[in-house]
């Protein structure tokens, strides 16, 4: 009996995503989020894992990168352009087009037909088997252009049933289709409330559209609020996951969010997004242009920290572009245009696409089991102390990344319970072309200066000597380790160093929110 023919299954798999040059390490870039709305919290938030949630809940967001922390370290989404209509106006929001080189929300390059939708998700899934999740949040808003949206959804269902299907909407018409919501069996719905007291509502919205007719003010607030709040208690009725965003915008909602957390938490929601505002005056939105400030790291921490004492945060959102494609943190839109999809052979394999989530649960298991093994060491330890360490990563929970090639760097808190991922700082690009910018350089030490290390795969001398002069040790002796099994080693010879009087811990200034939009490089 020859070799081929007594291949294990598990054997079988590997050689199918091998046939392919694809491996959990080759495929994944990025990080993501899971908890238990409504009654309480459950585990810390979106790093919940298969033991912190009912099975039926473990199921939905164990591969679905927004709702999973765990799962945005391998898993990846893609959005389509379908919705260009809204029905309100937002001051932090400026639907731009044929802007290839942002990312932010609102934005694409190219606007698509449900049938040119469709198109490009079996191409894009044919091509990125971790491509879990399909999503319309715009570059309008999908319920204000329902017709184009659901139409979407029928066509990726019938050629792709085990993609998962998901919408962002603002909310205003939300109520009107639940039901049908319901009926294409879009269990994950992002709703965006960034308040519900309308006299801080007519500060964010000039306007909105409903009922065939313009509303501005403290009525146009009120209205937006009112719906939003049914839409929400409407879907958790029908055990549809729901995501609150909301965009924290200091000095006008910035204190109101916990008020909008402790409402949306009552109302069943499973996970609460605060995200920074992105205004910076060159995207042409109102608060851009009239100066209104985005938060620092710190403070834009502070907020999530008082709010997951009342339900679980996600922290690894990237505000992605409306046509955004691959991992969160990464953008391989510009591979999947319209001329170039035409080009592109499509073969849906769906055993690939099973091979792949295999091979990602069993890489889950040896995650988990290194990291259990440090915690159990650092539990021993009796300290109240607290430091940030910033990562450079390309994904699958590993430090695997060159100083000079990250575009961000994941950031983690590490104290005796453990380490907990609180979010990501974009940064310049150090190196162009075997060159380091040093412009980029002090971007870069901006972004992580509230860290007191930065673990990386490598890194030079020149940003090595800089990074240390701005008070930031480089961690280069735990490359392509683990990320949480490695921060958790360097943190317990921290503790020994300052037990021992090596080292003095002292306040770190706060970090820089970069506002310019992620650069991709073509």
């Amino acid at each position: 009996m020859t070799a081929a023919l007594t291949q294990t299954p598990k054997a079988k798999n590997f050689q199918r995503l091998k046939a392919l040059g694809l491996s959990v390490t080759s495929t994944i870039q990025h990080q993501g989020c899971g908890s238990k709305g409504g009654s309480g919290k459950s585990s810390c938030g979106s790093g919940a894992g298969a033991g912190d949630l009912p099975e039926e809940i473990w199921e939905k967001v164990k591969n679905h990168p927004c709702y999973s922390e765990e799962a945005h370290h391998y898993y990846a989404r893609m959005h389509v352009a379908v919705a260009p209509a809204c029905n309100i106006q937002c001051n932090y929001c400026n639907r731009k087009y044929d802007c290839a080189n942002e990312s932010r929300p609102g934005v694409v390059s190219e606007r698509l037909t449900p049938e040119e939708a469709a198109k490009k998700v079996l191409a894009v899934a044919s091509l990125i088997p971790q491509m879990t999740v399909l999503g319309i949040a715009g570059p309008g808003d999908p319920l204000a252009n329902p017709d184009k949206t659901f139409k979407t959804f029928e066509l990726v269902a019938k050629k792709a049933p085990d993609i998962k299907l998901c919408l962002s909407t603002n909310g205003l018409a939300l109520p009107e289709y639940v039901k049908r919501i319901k009926d294409f069996n879009v269990d994950h719905v992002t709703i965006t409330i960034n308040m519900i007291d309308p006299e801080v509502g007519e500060k964010i919205y000039p306007w909105v559209f409903y009922k065939h007719k313009r509303y501005k003010g403290k009525e146009a607030a009120k209205i937006l609020s009112e719906r939003q709040l049914e839409g929400l208690e409407m879907l958790t009725a029908e055990k549809i996951l729901c995501k609150i965003n909301s965009v924290m915008i200091p000095g006008i909602n910035d204190e109101h969010l916990i008020e909008v957390n402790k409402a949306v938490k009552s109302r069943g929601a499973f996970l609460h997004n605060i995200m920074p505002l992105i205004s910076a005056p060159e995207h042409g939105t109102y608060f851009g242009l009239t100066g209104q400030r985005g938060p620092t790291a710190q403070e834009l921490k502070a907020l999530q920290d008082k709010c997951e004492g009342q339900m679980n945060m996600m922290r690894h959102c990237r505000q992605c572009r409306a046509d955004a494609v691959g991992l969160l943190g990464e953008d391989r839109s510009s591979e999947f245009t319209k001329e170039k999809i035409a080009s592109i052979e499509v073969n849906y394999d769906m055993e690939t696409r099973k091979a792949y989530k295999m091979q990602v649960e069993q890489e889950r298991q040896m995650r988990v089991a290194e990291r259990e093994k440090e915690l159990k060491e650092i539990a021993k330890e009796n300290s109240e102390l607290k430091i940030l360490v910033a990562v450079a990563t390309k994904g699958g929970g590993k430090i695997n990344e060159h100083f000079g090639h990250a575009k961000e760097f994941q950031i983690y808190e590490l104290s005796t319970k453990g380490s907990k991922f609180i979010g990501h700082r974009r940064v310049d690009l150090y190196c162009q072309g075997g060159y380091g910018e040093e412009d980029a350089l002090e971007t870069v030490i901006r972004a992580i200066r509230d860290c007191v290390a930065v673990f990386v795969a490598k890194i030079g001398s020149c940003p090595k000597e800089a990074l240390e002069k701005a008070g930031i040790e480089t961690v280069d002796g735990f490359a392509y380790e683990y990320i949480e099994k490695a921060a958790l080693s360097y943190f317990k010879e921290y503790l020994r160093k300052v037990n021992a009087g090596l080292i003095h811990p002292t306040k770190k200034e706060d970090a820089l929110i970069r506002q310019g939009a992620l650069v991709t490089l073509n």
